[in-house]
């Protein structure tokens, strides 16, 4: 397990907002929860108040699921372009499942998709990313704040 501190989120997030730049979004969807961190933080960056979210289940703790399970709508009024952002790639099966499921309901939206984290073996690449993994990451999200 590697843990993943707050200055390497910023120096990597700073990065992945210099990636995703040319594609200009005009909203991004947090995949929650793992994304949502990083949602905000890219927001900020990018200058988008356009922040919505999708909220997945496929692991509890470190124990994979059988099944994805996919909670939450977004509305694109007016948007030809949005970011989806997630903390990981790691089997890719959340990514897969949300970019399909969006660009399903938003046929006339371009989406794009971006990790922090993206693993080989994983399903789904996302268009932007920044670091590869190779072990399990211990987000400071995950771990700073608990009782």
């Amino acid at each position: 397990m590697k843990y993943y501190a707050y200055e390497n989120f910023r120096i990597d997030t700073n990065a992945l907002i210099q990636k995703v730049q040319g594609f200009n979004p005009e909203a991004i969807v947090a995949i929650a929860r793992g994304g949502m961190t990083l949602a905000h933080a890219m927001a900020e960056g990018l200058n988008i108040r356009d922040v919505q979210s999708i909220r997945t289940e496929l692991y509890d703790k470190a124990q994979k699921r059988d099944t994805l399970s996919l909670f939450g709508t977004c509305d694109f009024r007016d948007k030809k372009f949005v970011l989806v952002v997630d903390d990981i790639a790691d089997s890719g099966q959340t990514l897969k499942a949300v970019m399909a499921s969006l660009k399903n309901l938003h046929p006339n939206v371009s989406f794009k998709s971006a990790t922090l984290f993206y693993k080989e073996s994983s399903v789904a690449e996302p268009d932007f990313w920044i670091n590869e993994a190779d072990d399990w990451i211990d987000f400071f999200w995950e771990s700073d704040f608990k009782s």
